[in-house]
């Protein structure tokens, strides 16, 4: 008799297991998805820039600029153009070559750039590099009214994630004969780090008070591109003048950086560039 009661008592056991096994895990899901679904959920985020940027190295930074710089084609016509659009799609797709410059109106938070960012950018630039010796102490600060400011993005078009917002600067004045001595004319600003990757002012120097070597060494520590080695051109008439010289830093993979130390003589024009 036990054992008969004890039958009839494991029937409904048996019963209620098998309906929680077949109904029980799809009831513990309809209690997740109501607890989830249709609903917004916060999550901070790592950084507070919108989307992803790949982070690069210093070398990797300067070498893309540099090849940017070396491919970029900009007819008079379709740079009056870029300069006065409101907005910019950067639609990789559309780029043609290895390496575009594309001009950007927005920094690296996605938030439009406000006028005179680039100027203020590149003068606390030139400072560091006065107090550095790089740029000579004559050197005059930049004013809004005197200079003009493009935000470009660097892109590596095969890997868009690989790219650079920078600064171009450039010296312009409606009147013919302006002063431009003691003037920085043209430059290179990284909008990220605020590195000065390159520039040509006019000085009261001549070739035989610049030390190329010193003024390498140090740009190279204040950029952070390691040690620089010297560099032999293959071509005479590489550059337009004859007080030049050239040093290679690691680039890109197996890829080298070429940074020129030159100077103008006559209009006393010193340069320090990464473009050919």
């Amino acid at each position: 008799m036990k054992i008969e009661k004890i039958s009839m008592l494991l029937i409904p056991l048996a019963a209620v297991i098998a309906a929680v096994a077949v109904w029980g895990p799809e009831a513990i899901a309809q209690y997740r998805d109501r607890n989830i679904l249709n609903q917004i959920h916060v999550r901070e985020t790592e950084t507070g820039t919108e989307g992803y940027r790949y982070s690069l190295s210093n070398n990797e930074r300067v070498y893309i600029v540099s090849k940017c710089l070396n491919n970029q084609i900009q007819p008079e016509s379709d740079q009056n153009a870029m300069t006065n659009v409101d907005t910019v799609n950067l639609d990789y797709q559309e780029l043609t070559g290895t390496y575009a410059f594309v001009v950007n109106h927005k920094d690296s938070s996605g938030s439009e750039t406000g006028e005179t960012g680039g100027i203020r950018l590149c003068n606390q630039a030139v400072s560091e590099l006065k107090n550095l010796g790089i740029l000579p102490q004559e050197i005059k600060e930049l004013s809004p009214g005197s200079y003009s400011e493009v935000l470009y993005s660097a892109i590596d078009v095969p890997e868009p994630r690989n790219n650079v917002l920078v600064w171009k600067i450039s010296f312009v004045s409606g009147k013919l004969n302006t002063n431009k001595e003691n003037r920085l004319l043209d430059a290179y600003v990284d909008a990220d780090t605020g590195k000065l990757y390159e520039f040509y002012v006019r000085t009261e120097l001549e070739w035989k008070d610049i030390d190329p070597d010193e003024i390498i060494r140090v740009w190279s520590e204040y950029v952070g591109l390691g040690e620089p080695q010297e560099y032999e051109s293959t071509n005479p008439l590489s550059e337009t003048t004859p007080y030049f010289k050239k040093y290679s830093f690691a680039g890109m993979e197996e890829g080298n950086t070429i940074v020129t130390i030159g100077f103008y003589e006559g209009i006393n024009e010193l340069y320090l560039k990464i473009s050919r």
